[in-house]
């Protein structure tokens, strides 16, 4: 329990990148699971995968990992937040999220950012909702 009693448990686990500044990869608060942003790392290399199609991909996969080490899947995420360098590949997104996610799909939101970490094309942020 921190000091605005609270509880806060952080995920974490090596099958996505690990943070590379002051956060974690998830909180747990209750039931609902803050996912941090996954950028298109490969969690081993720790480098950038290549391609936007694929760069999309990759960021699914590590939020899903995040998301297995919370102990829940895609089916629970309430919201997604995604940065899109290039909002020209936005249909693209639509494309490698239905590869992802089953309807009824998460709440979404879609913003145009000048830049990301690292260089990469995209990220993305979830919640999601899984009792303990």
């Amino acid at each position: 329990m921190n000091d605005q009693g609270t509880i806060r448990q952080a995920i974490a686990t090596p099958s996505a990148p690990s943070a590379i500044g002051t956060y974690s990869q998830a909180i747990r608060a209750g039931d609902t699971v803050y996912l941090s942003g996954q950028i298109p790392l490969d969690p081993e290399k720790m480098e950038l995968v290549c391609g936007t199609r694929e760069q999309i991909r990759q960021v699914f996969r590590n939020l899903r990992a995040v998301a297995h080490a919370a102990g829940g899947d895609f089916g629970d995420v309430v919201k997604l937040n995604i940065y899109l360098t290039d909002l020209a590949d936005f249909p693209l997104v639509n494309e490698v999220m239905a590869e992802y996610f089953d309807e009824p799909y998460p709440a979404r939101a879609a913003v145009g950012v000048a830049s990301l970490p690292k260089g990469a094309a995209v990220e993305v942020e979830g919640v999601l909702v899984k009792p303990a």
